[in-house]
């Protein structure tokens, strides 16, 4: 991976967890509409990143989950945010647009100076 790739992957990796918490927000979810939410947005991710980053989110009190009957196999898994997880993604989300307008300063202050 050269150094440019490298760079991207983490800055993709550094805002999963918000992403992923948003999308559950917006009301109960099962893991492959995360996936779908993800990809929509061209943030490509495998379930094999998916299902331990909800595993560890759920061993910090930040969601639960239920299982409903599948018409077309299993049970499924399907996770919503407890209390908890909707005050850490709030707090996220601010967070995060405090970053963006950092950024955004940042970014316009050195490309007016070029």
């Amino acid at each position: 991976m050269n150094p440019l790739e490298n760079t991207q992957a983490q800055m993709r990796k550094g805002v999963l967890e918000f992403c992923i918490l948003s999308i559950i927000r917006q009301g109960e979810v099962y893991p492959s509409d995360i996936l779908h939410h993800l990809k929509a947005a061209k943030l490509v991710v495998v379930e094999g990143t998916l299902y331990p980053l909800l595993t560890r989110l759920k061993n910090q009190g930040l969601l639960a989950y239920t299982w409903k009957e599948s018409s077309s196999g299993p049970p499924r898994k399907y996770y919503s945010l407890t209390p908890e997880g909707i005050q850490f993604t709030q707090s996220l989300e601010s967070t995060w647009k405090e970053l963006v307008d950092a950024v955004t300063v940042t970014t316009q202050s050195s490309s007016k100076k070029s």
